[in-house]
Formats: C-alpha cells, structure tokens, sequence
C-alpha cells in the first residue's frame, strides 16, 4: 500500500503585519484557531498525516494545537531553522527573516515521503479544495506534474488593507502557464489595482481573475526540484539582498515550468477565502467562521 498524502501546513511566519502570532489566535466558539478549520476540512477529505513547519516553538504548537487533535491523525514538526542551508553556505550575519516558502517545504524533506500538499496556516480555503487535492494526490500525483488549487481574485481580497497575490495565467487545457506576483492588492470600483513600486503608480487586473492562494499538491520528487534551484538562488539573494531576499514557491515553480521540468494542472475553487493579515480582520473571521457554523458548514465544537 502507498504512503498516506500528506498536509504540509506552513506556519513559521513572523505575523508582522498581524503582529505576533496569528497562527495561534483564538478565533472560534470554544477557542478554535484558524487553521484548526483547515485540519478539520482536511480531516473530511481523507488527510491522515500533517507536518507543520514551524519556528523555534514546537512546545507553544503542541499546546495549542497537537492537543487538540483527534488521536488518529499522525502530527510532525518539523523547524525551519535560518541556518538550514546547503554545504559550502553560511547564515549572513543580522538576517533574522525566514528564507521563504520554498525553503520552508525544505524543512520537512526528510518526512515527505508521499505525495503533499501545502498551504499557509493563516488563510482558510474552504472545503472543496481539500477534496479536489487529496483525490488528486490519492489518484493522479506523478514525477514532473503538480497541482494548483487557484482562487478567484475578488474572493481572496481583505477589506481592511491590501494583500499579494500571485495572478495565475491558465491555458483552456487548465494548465499553469505563469504566475505574476501582484503587491498591494485592493478592490478599486469594478476591478482589482495593484501596485508594483509601493503605491507610487498602480495598474489593474480584473475582479475574476484566477489567483494563487499557495494550496498546491505535489509528487515527493517536487523536494529534489526545489533543492536545486536553492543554491542558484542564493548566489544571487547572498549577493544583492541578504537579509530580506525569500526563496518563494510561485517563483520556483514558474521558473521550473518556464524551463518544461514541471506541469501543474488547475482546478479552481469557488469558496471564499478568510484570512486574518491584519489585526482588523478578525472580528470579521469570527463573524464569518460563526455563520458558517450557523449554516451546518462546522459544528460549533470542531472536535467534539
């Protein structure tokens, strides 16, 4: 029998924008936190193994989340430790910012042992996508293919401040083409604007365009991809911006698609998303999480 898939959940971020951990803020009926619904839609589609990238606080995570777990589901943690670098580098003296998603899928290649998949532990996705990636890793998952799970723009936007985004152009084969990071992402009267020079001049893109909300699902062999773009990145992130340079998954992953290593297929997912970038945002997350208990979308005690 095949290894299980697995729910790779990245929650090492800082939370600046938020301030603190967001990861861990109580935000349902009985102290529920964000990604708790997350693992409970995951739990629904079939998901039996998480690994969670965390930081230097796997005791604060077991807490707040391990302990809450159903006893079946087999939990991980793996670090994502600024040093973990390939032989023949060294951590830059004063970089204190995680290397980025691509580095943080990095931290757990010693478990991925099966097809995964990835998300932030920060946004809710909603239950289709769940379903769509785990029948896809169950059924599908190959060397060289990879799946995206993209959004519709309008759904994913805050109402308290701009976001970034990846905007996804789709071939009507349903295949990634490319992705173009959008920053400063807002809703602006019939479409969507965006800024690439933080606000000095703004263009626009369209309120249904496809988006990236990095939920992807990959074959285990992504791991070997991912580790070899890491050294060419870092002669040049080491060269021209040491401290704040990331090793990005949608920038990996286009440049592997650019270069025909990689095929990654789209299937869209009509939920909304909820996410609490700002601290302004919650009070709307606990209000939407409330109505879609009302709803009978989620027990009002996730785990009984």
């Amino acid at each position: 029998m095949s290894p299980e898939p697995i729910l790779l959940i990245l929650a090492a971020g800082l939370g600046s924008r938020y301030g603190g951990l967001k990861q861990i803020d109580p935000l349902g009926p009985h102290g529920e936190i964000l990604m708790e619904y997350s693992l409970y839609d995951a739990v629904q589609a079939g998901f039996k193994r998480v690994v969670f990238i965390i930081g230097d606080d796997e005791s604060l995570f077991k807490e707040a989340i391990g302990s809450r777990m159903p006893a079946d589901l087999e939990l991980t943690y793996c670090p994502q430790r600024l040093e973990d670098l390939p032989e023949g580098y060294r951590l830059p003296e004063g970089r204190i910012k995680p290397w980025g998603t691509a580095h943080a899928v990095l931290a757990a290649r010693e478990v991925l042992d099966a097809p995964f998949a990835v998300i932030n532990s920060d946004d809710y996705y909603g239950p289709q996508a769940y379903h769509l990636v785990y029948d896809y890793l169950k059924q599908e998952s190959q060397p060289g293919h990879a799946l995206l799970v993209n959004y519709i723009l309008e759904n994913t936007l805050s109402p308290h401040g701009y976001v970034t985004r990846a905007i996804c152009d789709i071939d009507q084969g349903h295949s990634l083409r490319s992705l173009v990071e959008r920053f400063r992402l807002e809703a602006d009267g019939d479409c969507v604007r965006y800024s690439q020079d933080e606000g000095q001049t703004y263009g626009h893109v369209a309120k249904d365009a496809p988006c990236s909300m990095n939920f992807w699902g990959f074959d285990p062999s992504f791991v070997d991809q991912l580790q070899a773009g890491f050294p060419p990145f870092l002669e040049t992130a080491l060269a021209h911006n040491p401290l704040k340079a990331e090793y990005l998954l949608p920038e990996r992953i286009g440049s592997l698609i650019q270069a025909g290593e990689l095929h990654v297929h789209c299937k869209e997912s009509a939920d909304q998303w909820i996410g609490v970038t700002y601290k302004e945002d919650k009070p709307h997350v606990v209000a939407s999480i409330k109505t879609l208990i009302d709803q009978g979308r989620y027990p009002a005690k996730l785990w009984g």
